[in-house]
């Protein structure tokens, strides 16, 4: 065996994983490659029921399962069998954890909730009057990120490829973008404070 966990016809792994000096870089690139091909789409297709639905959260559960594999790879010994349960229930962990940081934020939940109720369809539109007019004050790459983040509800990796810039760009520029328009609408005196 070698260290190297087997299943079926797939090597798995190092089974001195967490030590970085007994690994190499290969061997990562590879256990990592095994869990995506072989448990990936059915963890992701197990942590979007458990999400709701939210498929992007549960890619994002299936990347720190598969990392907390890696670390613990010595501990989950050789045999395949032992790797599925572990995996599956980091991943019911993960969600779990994920659920109880939701939870600790109700309050902001909540004031949009009474918000969106309380706005008829003049107030919305003069709203949207009031954030377009506020969004023609910034630039291009500003109203872009904005407009792919915020209004298409696009993932950071999702604006990253459309826009062909790195996922920490699409951040950045978010961030300044936000903070752009929260100083236009704070001239625009809808933010007074």
């Amino acid at each position: 065996m070698n260290g190297i966990m087997e299943t079926g016809t797939t090597t798995l792994a190092p089974a001195r994983a967490h030590a970085r000096h007994d690994a190499s870089d290969a061997d990562c690139d590879a256990f990592i490659r095994d869990i995506y091909d072989q448990y990936g789409p059915l963890l992701v297709r197990y942590a979007t029921r458990l999400l709701d639905g939210d498929w992007h959260k549960a890619e994002d559960i299936l990347q720190e399962t598969a990392t907390r594999a890696w670390k613990h790879a010595r501990f989950l010994g050789t045999r395949a069998d032992h790797i599925r349960p572990w995996l599956y229930t980091v991943a019911r962990n993960l969600v779990i954890d994920h659920h109880r940081a939701r939870q600790v934020r109700p309050v902001e939940l909540m004031a949009v909730e009474e918000l969106n109720a309380s706005w008829d369809s003049t107030e919305a539109t003069l709203t949207s009057h009031v954030v377009l007019r506020a969004l023609r004050e910034l630039n291009e790459q500003h109203r872009t990120v904005i407009s792919l983040m915020y209004y298409l509800e696009c993932s950071v990796a999702q604006a990253a490829k459309h826009l062909g810039i790195p996922p920490g760009t699409v951040k950045s520029r978010a961030f300044y973008a936000v903070r752009a328009l929260r100083k236009a609408l704070e001239r625009q005196d809808v933010l007074g404070e």
